[in-house]
Protein backbone atom coordinates (compact mmCIF):
# COMPACT_ATOMS: atom_id res chain seq x y z
CA UNK A 1 0.00 0.00 0.00
CA UNK A 2 1.54 3.43 -1.35
CA UNK A 3 1.26 5.90 1.54
CA UNK A 4 -0.10 9.27 1.27
CA UNK A 5 -1.54 11.78 2.50
CA UNK A 6 -5.39 11.40 3.51
CA UNK A 7 -7.35 11.31 5.91
CA UNK A 8 -11.85 12.59 6.38
CA UNK A 9 -26.23 26.27 -2.60
CA UNK A 10 -27.54 29.24 -2.13
CA UNK A 11 -31.12 30.33 -2.97
CA UNK A 12 -33.89 32.81 -2.34
CA UNK A 13 -36.58 31.37 -0.06
CA UNK A 14 -40.11 32.31 -0.45
CA UNK A 15 -40.93 29.51 2.05
CA UNK A 16 -39.08 26.45 0.45
CA UNK A 17 -37.04 25.74 -2.12
CA UNK A 18 -35.23 22.58 -2.73
CA UNK A 19 -31.66 23.26 -3.93
CA UNK A 20 -29.33 20.38 -5.56
CA UNK A 21 -25.87 20.48 -4.38
CA UNK A 22 -24.20 22.94 -6.30
CA UNK A 23 -27.31 25.06 -7.20
CA UNK A 24 -25.87 28.34 -5.75
CA UNK A 25 -26.71 31.82 -6.84
CA UNK A 26 -24.73 34.71 -5.89
CA UNK A 27 -25.24 36.74 -2.66
CA UNK A 28 -25.31 39.92 -4.95
CA UNK A 29 -23.22 41.98 -2.16
CA UNK A 30 -21.63 45.27 -3.27
CA UNK A 31 -18.04 44.74 -3.56
CA UNK A 32 -15.39 47.79 -2.32
CA UNK A 33 -13.27 49.71 -4.53
CA UNK A 34 -9.58 50.86 -3.57
CA UNK A 35 -7.80 53.30 -4.90
CA UNK A 36 -6.20 51.62 -7.55
CA UNK A 37 -9.92 50.58 -8.84
CA UNK A 38 -8.97 46.80 -7.57
CA UNK A 39 -11.59 45.31 -5.35
CA UNK A 40 -10.95 44.11 -1.92
CA UNK A 41 -12.92 41.43 0.45
CA UNK A 42 -16.26 43.06 1.54
CA UNK A 43 -16.10 43.42 4.98
CA UNK A 44 -19.65 42.23 6.16
CA UNK A 45 -18.54 39.08 4.24
CA UNK A 46 -15.89 37.68 6.57
CA UNK A 47 -16.04 35.40 9.36
CA UNK A 48 -16.78 37.14 12.99
CA UNK A 49 -14.15 35.57 15.44
CA UNK A 50 -16.84 34.36 18.38
CA UNK A 51 -15.46 33.81 22.10
CA UNK A 52 -16.60 30.14 23.30
CA UNK A 53 -19.48 31.64 25.05
CA UNK A 54 -21.10 33.09 22.07
CA UNK A 55 -20.59 30.45 19.61
CA UNK A 56 -22.60 28.16 22.33
CA UNK A 57 -25.36 30.65 22.69
CA UNK A 58 -25.54 31.07 18.69
CA UNK A 59 -25.95 27.23 18.79
CA UNK A 60 -28.18 26.72 21.55
CA UNK A 61 -30.79 29.24 19.83
CA UNK A 62 -30.22 27.56 17.11
CA UNK A 63 -31.41 24.20 18.30
CA UNK A 64 -34.22 25.65 20.53
CA UNK A 65 -35.97 27.02 17.24
CA UNK A 66 -34.59 24.41 14.90
CA UNK A 67 -38.51 22.76 14.43
CA UNK A 68 -39.50 25.95 13.31
CA UNK A 69 -36.28 26.25 10.55
CA UNK A 70 -37.05 22.73 9.13
CA UNK A 71 -41.10 23.74 9.04
CA UNK A 72 -40.38 27.04 7.48
CA UNK A 73 -37.64 25.38 5.12
CA UNK A 74 -40.19 22.46 4.21
CA UNK A 75 -38.98 19.98 5.63
CA UNK A 76 -41.79 17.11 6.36
CA UNK A 77 -43.36 16.28 9.94
CA UNK A 78 -41.14 13.43 10.12
CA UNK A 79 -37.85 15.12 9.51
CA UNK A 80 -35.79 17.28 12.30
CA UNK A 81 -32.43 18.98 12.58
CA UNK A 82 -29.69 19.47 14.76
CA UNK A 83 -27.82 22.00 14.74
CA UNK A 84 -23.82 20.86 13.97
CA UNK A 85 -22.21 24.74 13.45
CA UNK A 86 -22.61 28.26 13.49
CA UNK A 87 -20.46 30.90 11.61
CA UNK A 88 -21.37 34.26 11.91
CA UNK A 89 -20.24 37.01 9.27
CA UNK A 90 -19.21 40.69 10.13
CA UNK A 91 -22.59 41.88 8.92
CA UNK A 92 -24.52 39.79 11.34
CA UNK A 93 -25.28 37.44 8.77
CA UNK A 94 -25.45 33.26 9.94
CA UNK A 95 -25.02 30.34 8.82
CA UNK A 96 -26.32 27.49 10.32
CA UNK A 97 -25.02 23.88 9.64
CA UNK A 98 -27.37 21.01 10.51
CA UNK A 99 -27.78 17.46 10.38
CA UNK A 100 -31.14 16.15 9.51
CA UNK A 101 -33.59 13.11 10.92
CA UNK A 102 -35.97 11.16 9.47
CA UNK A 103 -38.50 9.34 12.07
CA UNK A 104 -35.86 9.79 14.39
CA UNK A 105 -33.11 8.13 11.90
CA UNK A 106 -29.85 9.93 11.13
CA UNK A 107 -30.22 11.27 7.61
CA UNK A 108 -26.53 10.35 6.09
CA UNK A 109 -26.17 12.85 3.33
CA UNK A 110 -29.12 15.09 5.07
CA UNK A 111 -27.04 17.95 6.00
CA UNK A 112 -28.03 21.33 4.69
CA UNK A 113 -27.14 25.06 5.81
CA UNK A 114 -29.34 27.40 6.80
CA UNK A 115 -28.27 31.62 5.74
CA UNK A 116 -30.07 33.90 7.69
CA UNK A 117 -29.60 37.94 7.34
CA UNK A 118 -29.01 39.76 11.03
CA UNK A 119 -32.73 40.68 10.13
CA UNK A 120 -33.68 36.93 10.55
CA UNK A 121 -35.10 36.59 6.94
CA UNK A 122 -33.51 33.73 5.53
CA UNK A 123 -31.88 34.31 2.25
CA UNK A 124 -30.97 30.80 1.43
CA UNK A 125 -30.81 26.89 1.72
CA UNK A 126 -27.31 24.86 1.08
CA UNK A 127 -28.18 21.55 0.79
CA UNK A 128 -26.68 18.03 0.78
CA UNK A 129 -28.89 16.75 -1.72
CA UNK A 130 -32.15 18.36 -3.61
CA UNK A 131 -34.37 14.54 -3.13
CA UNK A 132 -37.51 14.33 -0.80
CA UNK A 133 -36.76 12.42 2.60
CA UNK A 134 -39.34 9.80 2.21
CA UNK A 135 -39.15 6.36 2.29
CA UNK A 136 -42.40 4.02 2.43
CA UNK A 137 -41.06 1.49 5.14
CA UNK A 138 -38.88 1.90 8.30
CA UNK A 139 -39.01 -1.91 8.76
CA UNK A 140 -35.57 -3.60 7.13
CA UNK A 141 -35.78 -6.74 4.96
CA UNK A 142 -32.66 -8.16 5.57
CA UNK A 143 -30.71 -8.76 9.19
CA UNK A 144 -28.14 -6.34 10.87
CA UNK A 145 -26.10 -9.48 10.79
CA UNK A 146 -26.07 -9.87 6.95
CA UNK A 147 -24.89 -6.36 6.22
CA UNK A 148 -22.18 -6.81 8.77
CA UNK A 149 -20.61 -9.71 7.54
CA UNK A 150 -20.87 -7.94 4.37
CA UNK A 151 -19.21 -4.83 6.02
CA UNK A 152 -16.52 -7.45 7.35
CA UNK A 153 -15.51 -8.70 3.96
CA UNK A 154 -15.45 -5.55 2.23
CA UNK A 155 -12.89 -4.01 5.26
CA UNK A 156 -10.44 -7.41 4.49
CA UNK A 157 -10.01 -6.56 0.97
CA UNK A 158 -8.24 -3.21 2.66
CA UNK A 159 -6.52 -5.16 4.60
CA UNK A 160 -8.14 -5.36 7.85
CA UNK A 161 -7.75 -8.76 9.57
CA UNK A 162 -11.50 -8.21 11.74
CA UNK A 163 -13.53 -10.81 12.28
CA UNK A 164 -16.40 -8.92 13.23
CA UNK A 165 -18.40 -5.91 12.77
CA UNK A 166 -18.39 -3.67 15.76
CA UNK A 167 -21.92 -3.02 14.77
CA UNK A 168 -24.49 -1.88 12.74
CA UNK A 169 -27.33 0.83 12.97
CA UNK A 170 -30.29 1.95 10.91
CA UNK A 171 -30.25 5.28 9.01
CA UNK A 172 -31.59 7.00 5.99
CA UNK A 173 -29.22 6.77 3.28
CA UNK A 174 -29.58 10.06 1.31
CA UNK A 175 -26.14 10.59 -0.38
CA UNK A 176 -27.05 9.33 -3.45
CA UNK A 177 -30.32 9.15 -5.48
CA UNK A 178 -33.70 8.36 -3.47
CA UNK A 179 -33.59 7.96 -0.11
CA UNK A 180 -33.86 4.55 1.38
CA UNK A 181 -33.66 2.70 4.69
CA UNK A 182 -30.24 1.57 4.79
CA UNK A 183 -27.75 0.28 7.53
CA UNK A 184 -24.28 1.71 8.11
CA UNK A 185 -22.02 -0.39 9.88
CA UNK A 186 -18.20 0.11 11.18
CA UNK A 187 -15.48 -2.56 10.56
CA UNK A 188 -11.97 -1.76 13.11
CA UNK A 189 -9.22 -3.11 12.55
CA UNK A 190 -5.74 -2.35 11.10
CA UNK A 191 -4.83 -2.06 7.21
CA UNK A 192 -1.68 -4.17 5.64
CA UNK A 193 0.20 -1.26 5.94
CA UNK A 194 -0.75 -0.77 10.00
CA UNK A 195 -2.97 2.35 9.86
CA UNK A 196 -6.16 1.67 12.14
CA UNK A 197 -9.15 1.07 9.69
CA UNK A 198 -12.35 2.37 10.68
CA UNK A 199 -14.08 1.33 7.38
CA UNK A 200 -18.07 2.80 7.34
CA UNK A 201 -20.40 0.90 4.81
CA UNK A 202 -23.24 1.50 4.01
CA UNK A 203 -25.98 -1.70 2.55
CA UNK A 204 -29.80 -0.65 1.20
CA UNK A 205 -31.51 -2.42 4.36
CA UNK A 206 -34.68 -3.95 1.69
CA UNK A 207 -31.99 -5.96 -0.77
CA UNK A 208 -28.57 -6.03 0.88
CA UNK A 209 -26.93 -3.93 -1.81
CA UNK A 210 -24.05 -2.07 -0.90
CA UNK A 211 -24.68 1.79 -1.82
CA UNK A 212 -20.96 3.40 -0.40
CA UNK A 213 -18.18 2.80 1.32
CA UNK A 214 -15.67 5.15 2.84
CA UNK A 215 -12.79 4.90 5.82
CA UNK A 216 -13.08 7.15 8.86
CA UNK A 217 -9.20 7.46 9.85
CA UNK A 218 -8.18 10.39 7.26
CA UNK A 219 -4.39 8.98 6.87
CA UNK A 220 -1.87 11.17 5.51
CA UNK A 221 2.15 10.76 4.79
CA UNK A 222 3.34 12.71 6.97
CA UNK A 223 6.64 17.82 12.57
CA UNK A 224 12.47 23.19 20.92
CA UNK A 225 15.33 21.95 18.66
CA UNK A 226 13.22 20.26 15.42
CA UNK A 227 13.91 17.95 12.50
CA UNK A 228 12.34 20.71 9.80
CA UNK A 229 12.14 23.50 11.54
CA UNK A 230 15.04 24.18 13.00
CA UNK A 231 14.97 26.05 16.88
CA UNK A 232 11.55 27.70 17.66
CA UNK A 233 9.72 28.27 20.39
CA UNK A 234 7.15 25.95 22.52
CA UNK A 235 4.62 26.95 24.81
CA UNK A 236 4.85 24.30 27.85
CA UNK A 237 3.20 23.92 31.45
CA UNK A 238 5.92 23.48 34.47
CA UNK A 239 4.50 20.31 36.87
CA UNK A 240 6.60 20.55 39.47
CA UNK A 241 10.23 19.80 38.40
CA UNK A 242 9.28 19.13 34.99
CA UNK A 243 8.50 20.63 31.59
CA UNK A 244 5.13 19.16 29.44
CA UNK A 245 4.39 19.54 26.20
CA UNK A 246 0.64 21.06 26.91
CA UNK A 247 0.44 24.55 24.75
CA UNK A 248 -1.74 26.27 27.53
CA UNK A 249 -2.44 28.86 24.92
CA UNK A 250 -3.31 26.72 22.23
CA UNK A 251 -6.77 24.66 23.79
CA UNK A 252 -4.42 22.71 26.07
CA UNK A 253 -3.06 20.58 23.07
CA UNK A 254 -0.92 18.15 24.32
CA UNK A 255 1.90 15.79 22.83
CA UNK A 256 1.89 12.10 23.64
CA UNK A 257 4.70 9.27 22.65
CA UNK A 258 3.10 5.95 22.16
CA UNK A 259 6.98 4.30 21.82
CA UNK A 260 5.78 2.21 19.15
CA UNK A 261 2.68 1.37 20.36
CA UNK A 262 -0.43 1.51 18.11
CA UNK A 263 -2.85 2.01 20.11
CA UNK A 264 -3.90 4.04 23.58
CA UNK A 265 -2.71 7.61 24.29
CA UNK A 266 0.64 7.46 24.85
CA UNK A 267 3.20 9.20 27.75
CA UNK A 268 2.42 12.80 27.89
CA UNK A 269 6.12 14.29 26.67
CA UNK A 270 7.91 15.94 29.26
CA UNK A 271 11.55 17.42 29.81
CA UNK A 272 13.26 18.69 33.25
CA UNK A 273 15.39 21.03 31.20
CA UNK A 274 12.39 22.75 29.30
CA UNK A 275 14.28 21.85 25.66
CA UNK A 276 12.52 19.27 23.58
CA UNK A 277 14.38 17.51 20.65
CA UNK A 278 18.21 17.64 19.54
CA UNK A 279 17.65 18.66 16.12
CA UNK A 280 18.36 15.50 14.39
CA UNK A 281 16.67 13.06 13.52
CA UNK A 282 17.25 9.20 16.30
CA UNK A 283 15.43 5.58 15.63
CA UNK A 284 14.66 5.52 19.58
CA UNK A 285 11.04 5.53 20.77
CA UNK A 286 12.17 7.60 23.28
CA UNK A 287 13.70 10.31 21.25
CA UNK A 288 12.06 14.32 21.42
CA UNK A 289 12.93 15.46 18.37
CA UNK A 290 9.64 14.08 16.44
CA UNK A 291 7.28 15.34 19.55
CA UNK A 292 9.17 18.92 19.00
CA UNK A 293 8.15 19.21 15.38
CA UNK A 294 4.15 17.54 15.80
CA UNK A 295 3.57 20.49 18.75
CA UNK A 296 5.38 23.05 16.58
CA UNK A 297 3.63 22.25 13.72
CA UNK A 298 0.02 21.83 15.81
CA UNK A 299 1.26 25.80 17.47
CA UNK A 300 1.23 26.96 14.03
CA UNK A 301 -1.65 25.54 12.69
CA UNK A 302 -4.09 26.96 15.28
CA UNK A 303 -2.69 30.28 15.18
CA UNK A 304 -3.06 30.02 11.14
CA UNK A 305 -6.43 29.20 11.58
CA UNK A 306 -7.28 31.96 14.76
CA UNK A 307 -5.69 34.68 12.87
CA UNK A 308 -6.05 34.01 9.12
CA UNK A 309 -10.07 33.30 9.63
CA UNK A 310 -10.48 34.01 13.11
CA UNK A 311 -11.12 30.19 13.87
CA UNK A 312 -10.71 29.13 17.71
CA UNK A 313 -9.29 25.66 16.89
CA UNK A 314 -10.55 22.32 14.66
CA UNK A 315 -14.32 22.75 16.11
CA UNK A 316 -14.05 26.97 16.55
CA UNK A 317 -14.70 26.10 20.34
CA UNK A 318 -10.91 26.89 21.67
CA UNK A 319 -10.66 23.31 22.38
CA UNK A 320 -7.03 21.96 21.69
CA UNK A 321 -6.67 18.08 20.22
CA UNK A 322 -3.71 16.07 20.80
CA UNK A 323 -0.55 14.48 19.11
CA UNK A 324 0.72 11.14 19.58
CA UNK A 325 4.24 10.65 17.57
CA UNK A 326 6.35 7.13 17.53
CA UNK A 327 3.31 5.32 16.09
CA UNK A 328 4.25 1.74 15.75
CA UNK A 329 7.72 0.30 13.89
CA UNK A 330 8.79 2.10 10.90
CA UNK A 331 5.50 3.24 10.04
CA UNK A 332 5.15 5.18 7.01
CA UNK A 333 2.36 7.03 7.29
CA UNK A 334 -0.01 9.73 9.40
CA UNK A 335 -3.41 10.13 10.02
CA UNK A 336 -6.38 11.92 11.44
CA UNK A 337 -8.84 9.71 13.85
CA UNK A 338 -12.10 12.03 14.49
CA UNK A 339 -12.81 9.39 17.34
CA UNK A 340 -10.19 10.65 19.37
CA UNK A 341 -9.73 13.77 18.14
CA UNK A 342 -6.07 13.58 17.76
CA UNK A 343 -2.85 13.39 14.92
CA UNK A 344 -0.76 10.31 14.83
CA UNK A 345 2.20 10.46 13.12
CA UNK A 346 4.62 7.46 12.32
CA UNK A 347 8.58 7.63 12.52
CA UNK A 348 8.95 6.37 8.56
CA UNK A 349 11.06 3.86 6.94
CA UNK A 350 14.00 3.35 9.48
CA UNK A 351 12.37 5.03 12.63
CA UNK A 352 14.41 7.58 10.95
CA UNK A 353 12.19 10.03 8.89
CA UNK A 354 9.18 11.08 11.08
CA UNK A 355 6.08 12.29 9.32
CA UNK A 356 6.10 15.24 11.50
CA UNK A 357 7.08 18.64 9.19
CA UNK A 358 4.43 21.30 8.90
CA UNK A 359 2.47 21.15 5.91
CA UNK A 360 1.68 17.55 7.27
CA UNK A 361 0.14 18.89 10.95
CA UNK A 362 -1.40 21.64 8.61
CA UNK A 363 -2.83 18.82 7.09
CA UNK A 364 -4.14 16.58 9.60
CA UNK A 365 -5.45 18.91 11.61
CA UNK A 366 -7.15 20.75 8.45
CA UNK A 367 -9.11 17.43 8.21
CA UNK A 368 -10.34 17.74 11.51
CA UNK A 369 -11.58 21.26 10.43
CA UNK A 370 -13.64 19.33 7.27
CA UNK A 371 -14.88 16.86 9.56
CA UNK A 372 -16.69 19.92 11.25
CA UNK A 373 -18.20 22.40 8.90
CA UNK A 374 -18.68 20.16 5.85
CA UNK A 375 -18.24 16.89 6.39
CA UNK A 376 -17.32 16.01 3.11
CA UNK A 377 -17.89 12.29 2.56
CA UNK A 378 -14.29 10.73 2.12
CA UNK A 379 -14.96 8.82 -1.23
CA UNK A 380 -15.33 9.50 -5.52
CA UNK A 381 -15.28 13.33 -5.36
CA UNK A 382 -16.27 14.83 -2.67
CA UNK A 383 -13.51 12.91 -0.97
CA UNK A 384 -10.43 14.30 -3.59
CA UNK A 385 -12.11 17.87 -2.16
CA UNK A 386 -11.31 16.43 1.56
CA UNK A 387 -8.02 16.20 1.00
CA UNK A 388 -7.36 18.53 -1.05
CA UNK A 389 -8.87 21.22 1.40
CA UNK A 390 -5.99 19.24 3.76
CA UNK A 391 -3.43 20.33 1.96
CA UNK A 392 -4.88 23.68 0.82
CA UNK A 393 -4.63 24.53 4.30
CA UNK A 394 -1.23 22.69 4.59
CA UNK A 395 0.21 24.64 2.37
CA UNK A 396 -1.20 27.82 4.06
CA UNK A 397 0.37 26.99 6.98
CA UNK A 398 3.71 26.56 5.50
CA UNK A 399 3.62 29.85 4.26
CA UNK A 400 1.96 31.55 7.31
CA UNK A 401 4.70 29.73 9.52
CA UNK A 402 7.20 31.49 7.23
CA UNK A 403 10.04 29.45 8.80
CA UNK A 404 13.65 30.20 7.35
CA UNK A 405 14.25 26.43 7.85
CA UNK A 406 10.91 25.44 5.90
CA UNK A 407 9.65 27.85 3.09
CA UNK A 408 6.45 28.09 2.25
CA UNK A 409 5.94 26.46 -1.44
CA UNK A 410 2.95 24.63 -3.68
CA UNK A 411 4.68 21.04 -2.62
CA UNK A 412 3.22 19.05 -0.29
CA UNK A 413 5.44 16.01 2.28
CA UNK A 414 8.56 17.43 0.58
CA UNK A 415 10.80 17.42 4.02
CA UNK A 416 9.74 14.15 4.61
CA UNK A 417 11.54 11.86 1.78
CA UNK A 418 8.42 9.50 1.46
CA UNK A 419 9.39 8.79 -2.14
CA UNK A 420 13.12 7.72 -0.84
CA UNK A 421 14.43 10.39 -3.60
CA UNK A 422 13.89 13.45 -2.03
CA UNK A 423 11.28 14.27 -4.27
CA UNK A 424 7.64 15.54 -3.26
CA UNK A 425 4.53 13.13 -2.02
CA UNK A 426 2.51 16.15 -4.25
CA UNK A 427 2.88 19.16 -6.79
CA UNK A 428 -0.11 21.40 -6.87
CA UNK A 429 1.48 23.35 -9.88
CA UNK A 430 1.11 20.00 -11.80
CA UNK A 431 -0.30 17.54 -9.78
CA UNK A 432 0.42 14.67 -12.45
CA UNK A 433 4.00 14.99 -11.38
CA UNK A 434 3.62 12.77 -9.14
CA UNK A 435 2.82 9.71 -11.63
CA UNK A 436 -1.13 9.35 -10.37
CA UNK A 437 -2.64 12.90 -9.67
CA UNK A 438 -5.03 14.37 -11.42
CA UNK A 439 -4.22 17.73 -13.62
CA UNK A 440 -7.81 18.36 -15.05
CA UNK A 441 -11.66 17.29 -13.95
CA UNK A 442 -12.87 14.22 -16.37
CA UNK A 443 -16.31 11.87 -15.73
CA UNK A 444 -13.64 9.31 -14.40
CA UNK A 445 -11.59 11.47 -11.40
CA UNK A 446 -14.21 10.34 -9.25
CA UNK A 447 -13.02 6.61 -9.47
CA UNK A 448 -9.49 7.94 -8.78
CA UNK A 449 -8.03 7.35 -5.27
CA UNK A 450 -9.11 10.07 -3.06
CA UNK A 451 -5.04 11.47 -3.04
CA UNK A 452 -5.35 11.44 -6.70
CA UNK A 453 -8.45 13.16 -7.39
CA UNK A 454 -7.72 15.80 -5.56
CA UNK A 455 -5.37 16.72 -7.87
CA UNK A 456 -8.08 19.01 -10.28
CA UNK A 457 -8.91 21.11 -6.52
CA UNK A 458 -5.23 21.25 -5.72
CA UNK A 459 -4.24 22.50 -9.24
CA UNK A 460 -7.02 24.89 -9.26
CA UNK A 461 -5.69 26.41 -5.95
CA UNK A 462 -2.15 27.08 -6.78
CA UNK A 463 -3.68 28.76 -10.35
CA UNK A 464 -6.60 31.08 -8.17
CA UNK A 465 -3.33 31.83 -6.19
CA UNK A 466 -0.40 32.29 -8.26
CA UNK A 467 -1.60 31.75 -12.03
CA UNK A 468 -0.75 29.74 -15.01
CA UNK A 469 3.48 29.62 -16.53
CA UNK A 470 6.50 29.75 -15.34
CA UNK A 471 7.61 31.61 -12.36
CA UNK A 472 10.03 30.93 -8.95
CA UNK A 473 8.60 31.30 -5.41
CA UNK A 474 10.76 31.16 -1.92
CA UNK A 475 13.10 29.19 -4.65
CA UNK A 476 11.12 26.56 -6.47
CA UNK A 477 10.45 26.81 -10.17
CA UNK A 478 6.83 26.15 -11.04
CA UNK A 479 5.15 26.02 -14.25
CA UNK A 480 1.61 25.48 -14.70
CA UNK A 481 -0.29 24.48 -17.33
CA UNK A 482 -4.00 24.78 -18.30
CA UNK A 483 -6.76 22.54 -19.88
CA UNK A 484 -8.20 24.97 -21.90
CA UNK A 485 -4.80 26.51 -23.00
CA UNK A 486 -5.69 29.57 -21.06
CA UNK A 487 -3.27 32.25 -19.42
CA UNK A 488 -4.94 32.69 -15.49
CA UNK A 489 -3.74 35.38 -13.80
CA UNK A 490 -3.87 34.44 -9.82
CA UNK A 491 -5.39 36.41 -7.31
CA UNK A 492 -2.60 36.10 -4.54
CA UNK A 493 -2.96 33.38 -2.10
CA UNK A 494 -4.41 34.87 0.93
CA UNK A 495 -7.48 35.88 -0.92
CA UNK A 496 -7.27 32.39 -2.33
CA UNK A 497 -7.59 30.73 0.90
CA UNK A 498 -10.38 33.16 2.34
CA UNK A 499 -12.33 32.08 -1.21
CA UNK A 500 -11.71 28.12 -0.11
CA UNK A 501 -12.50 28.85 3.60
CA UNK A 502 -16.07 30.89 3.05
CA UNK A 503 -17.08 28.02 0.34
CA UNK A 504 -15.82 25.10 2.83
CA UNK A 505 -17.82 26.11 6.06
CA UNK A 506 -21.04 28.08 4.34
CA UNK A 507 -21.75 26.76 0.72
CA UNK A 508 -19.88 23.42 0.89
CA UNK A 509 -21.91 19.79 2.01
CA UNK A 510 -20.98 16.21 2.36
CA UNK A 511 -21.96 15.67 -1.03
CA UNK A 512 -20.22 18.59 -2.92
CA UNK A 513 -18.48 17.31 -5.92
CA UNK A 514 -16.29 19.35 -8.51
CA UNK A 515 -19.02 20.96 -10.00
CA UNK A 516 -20.63 21.84 -7.13
CA UNK A 517 -17.73 22.94 -5.83
CA UNK A 518 -16.81 25.41 -8.53
CA UNK A 519 -20.61 27.01 -7.33
CA UNK A 520 -19.84 27.38 -3.73
CA UNK A 521 -16.43 29.48 -4.20
CA UNK A 522 -18.15 31.58 -6.95
CA UNK A 523 -20.72 32.25 -3.98
CA UNK A 524 -17.77 32.52 -1.70
CA UNK A 525 -15.79 34.91 -4.48
CA UNK A 526 -19.05 37.37 -4.77
CA UNK A 527 -19.83 37.51 -1.00
CA UNK A 528 -15.94 38.48 -0.15
CA UNK A 529 -15.61 40.35 -3.14
CA UNK A 530 -18.95 41.06 -5.26
CA UNK A 531 -19.93 39.19 -8.29
CA UNK A 532 -18.27 41.38 -10.82
CA UNK A 533 -15.05 41.42 -9.03
CA UNK A 534 -11.94 40.46 -10.63
CA UNK A 535 -11.43 37.71 -7.83
CA UNK A 536 -15.03 36.51 -9.07
CA UNK A 537 -13.62 36.41 -12.62
CA UNK A 538 -10.55 34.75 -11.53
CA UNK A 539 -11.94 31.51 -9.86
CA UNK A 540 -14.37 31.07 -12.87
CA UNK A 541 -11.43 31.20 -14.89
CA UNK A 542 -9.48 28.63 -13.05
CA UNK A 543 -11.58 26.00 -12.67
CA UNK A 544 -12.32 26.28 -16.53
CA UNK A 545 -8.61 25.71 -16.30
CA UNK A 546 -8.98 22.74 -14.98
CA UNK A 547 -11.98 21.81 -16.99
CA UNK A 548 -14.05 22.47 -14.42
CA UNK A 549 -17.02 23.98 -15.97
Amino acid sequence: MTPRYARHKRTTLAIATAVAAGALLSTGLTTTATAAGKTSATPGAAPAALSVSARASLIQQAQAGAAETAQHIGLGAKEKLVVKDVVKDADGTVHTRYERTYAGLPVLGGDLVVHTAESGRTEGVTKATKATIKVASLTPRITAAKAEKQAVSAAKTLGSAKTAADGARKVIWAGSGKPVLAYETIVGGLQDDGTPNQLHVITDAATGKKLFAYQGIENATGTGKTLYSGTVSLNTTQSGSTYQLTDGARGNHKTYNLARKTSGTGTLVSSSTNVFGTGTASSSSSDQTAAADAAYGAAETWDFYKNTFGRSGIKNDGVGAYSRVHYGNAYVNAFWDDSCFCMTYGDGSGNVDPLTSLDVAGHEMSHGVTSNTAGLNYSGESGGLNEATSDIMGTGVEFYANNASDKGDYLIGEKININGDGTPLRYMDKPSKDGGSADYWSSSVGNLDVHYSSGVANHFFYLLSEGSGAKTINGVSYNSPTYNGSAVTGIGRDKALQIWYKALTTYFTSTTNYKSARAGTLSAASALYGSTSAEYKAVAAAWSAVNVN
